[in-house]
């Protein structure tokens, strides 16, 4: 029995070991020697109001097609209505960035050539080829009216805002693409906020800072559909997704219920989030509260910030987490409803002392699992938090691994908007912050590559034009991965929209399976790890099932 004890403690001592010695990824913060020097404003040099403290969102897109992720930058402005005169000097002094990749590691400004310098009060931004010629089209989201930019192809955009019909005029935070008709070309859900009233309503406790969002009348969101002709068409209504007295913070999509269908999650601010049901031919149904998603399990509605949709406990059916004011919400997909797992994923406890708002679902280490991270600060003062990362153990619960994974995470932030992409294409996935009234910050992952990896960049027939809402499915060893192709995640923020699979200790990829907007089936074997691979929906026969 002695023996037997000896055994077992010593091969307990030795799984500790090894546990001990597996090196995590860290995160080393570039931003300089990459040439970022963008810091984002809100107009003012004192917070005071519910704009100025909502912050902006950051976006990885490709906008020259180089194969290299660009980045746009989105900054507020001073406007009378909204800003005290003190911040007057920063009127026409502030606009949005774009950086060019120079695929050295370095950015290149190239706003003033590329034409896309908006001095609006800006908040989200989203990029998709919504005319199918082949290159990302832009469209930024402002305190109203919203500016529509056409790729021309050159390097350079044009303004189609008013000829287009998407000059939302109201608040609005981010544009969500998608076929939600599923003819072919992309439409457009505009995340719209609320109703300010230029400051008017002042009884509110002090200490606040400033009144809250339920001060204020929420707005309509707005869907426009795509008409194939360079305009859109507002079917809010005809769709069935108009809520007047939304409070709408971010959108996202995603086939929450398997059935091919691209289904729409909105995130709200202090009422219930909501879930529409895609039920094809153009019409949705809600189904927030029947399906356990309008709120958490506190069934108060927190101040729900961006949602990010993935796959947490792989088992083959998209789960939904969404940051908040408390402790966030991880809700896991069971089929006919969702579980709020926040507390015993440890997600509570890892951010309950925190205020959430740019939540991401990555797998930063290529382990196959996905990973937490969130952009955290106070929404009503530029008081600093530290932002979150949590490390999937492969069973759905969260590690605490910030401290461990570079000297970012020992500072402190007013963080709002955040996304991820590869922008070195070394193989894994890169941070990319828009801090409020701060400097931006691109965040290198420096060994997220050690274990194998796949990156799958779809593009549609003629090969240049992103397969928006294709769902592929790789499978290696016993474990089946699944990912939709939709950027748009997080608060007010686009990710990279080429593919990141991780695969673990696997070198290959069994079988790849890719699922078409139009629903045609491409599928691969034995794909070799460690690569990007470019898949081309083909109209050949055969080349589809």
């Amino acid at each position: 029995m002695k023996n037997t004890l000896r055994v077992l403690t010593l091969w307990a001592v030795l799984q500790g070991a090894v546990i001990a010695e597996q090196k995590l990824p860290e995160f080393t913060d570039v931003t300089s020697q990459a040439g970022l020097t963008a810091k984002h404003s809100y107009g003012d040099y004192d917070l005071n109001n519910i704009v100025e403290g909502t912050g902006a969102g950051v976006m990885f897109f490709d906008y020259d097609g180089d194969g290299w992720l660009d980045i746009y930058f989105v900054n507020g402005c001073w406007i009378k209505s909204i800003n005290d005169n003190m911040g007057r000097e920063l009127k026409n002094k502030l606009s949005n960035v774009l950086y060019r990749n120079n695929g050295d590691g370095t950015f290149s400004d190239v706003t003033q050539k590329a034409s896309v310098g908006d001095k609006g009060f800006g908040f989200g931004a989203s990029a998709a080829d919504f005319d199918n010629d082949g290159d990302l089209d832009l469209y930024v989201a402002n305190y109203g009216p919203n500016v529509f930019y056409r790729n021309n192809g050159d390097g350079t955009f044009t303004d189609i805002s008013a000829t287009s019909g998407v000059a939302n005029p109201k608040w609005s935070l981010i544009g969500t693409w998608f076929d939600y008709d599923s003819d072919g070309d992309l439409d457009l859900y505009v995340t719209n906020y609320l109703e300010y009233d230029e400051g008017k309503f002042r009884s509110f406790y002090a200490a606040a800072g400033y009144p809250g969002p339920l001060s204020y009348t929420g707005q309509a969101d707005t869907l426009y559909r795509n008409n194939g002709d360079g305009t859109f068409a507002d079917v809010t209504k005809e769709a069935k997704v108009y809520n007047p007295n939304g409070r709408g913070m971010s959108a996202t999509v995603a086939d929450l219920n398997n059935d091919g269908l691209l289904d729409l999650y909105v995130a709200n601010d202090a009422m219930e989030n909501y879930y529409y049901r895609n039920l094809g031919k153009g019409k949705f149904e809600s189904e927030g509260l029947f399906m356990g998603l309008a709120f958490g399990e506190g069934g108060q509605g927190v101040s729900s910030m961006g949602p990010a949709i993935g796959d947490v406990d792989r088992d083959g059916h998209m789960d939904i987490y969404v940051p908040d004011m408390g402790y966030g919400c991880l809700m896991i997909n069971k089929i006919d409803y969702f579980e709020d797992r926040t507390a015993p994923s440890n997600l509570a406890l890892i951010c309950g002392q925190y205020t959430g708002w740019g939540g991401l679902l990555f797998d930063y280490d290529s382990d196959g699992y996905l990973d937490v991270f969130v952009a955290n600060g106070n929404a009503h003062h530029e008081y600093t938090e530290e932002d979150v990362l949590a490390r999937n153990d492969g069973k759905a619960v969260f590690e605490d691994v910030a401290r461990k994974s570079g000297s970012y995470f020992d500072e402190k932030y007013v963080g709002r908007g955040a996304t991820y992409g590869d922008y070195d294409n070394d193989g894994d996935l890169d941070l990319l912050i828009n801090n409020l009234n701060s400097s931006v910050r691109l965040l290198r992952n420096d060994g997220g590559n050690r274990n194998n990896w796949l990156v799958i960049d779809l593009k549609l027939s003629g090969g240049k034009t992103d397969a928006i809402g294709a769902r592929i499915t790789v499978t290696a060893g016993d474990v089946k991965r699944i990912h939709d192709v939709i950027p748009v995640t997080g608060y007010l923020s686009q990710a990279d929209p080429r593919a990141h699979f991780g695969l673990g200790s696997h070198e290959m990829a069994d079988a790849v399976e890719i699922r078409w907007p139009n629903g045609k089936i491409t599928k691969l074997k034995d794909v070799k790890a460690n690569q990007f691979l470019k898949v081309v929906q083909e109209d050949t026969p055969g080349a589809d099932t």
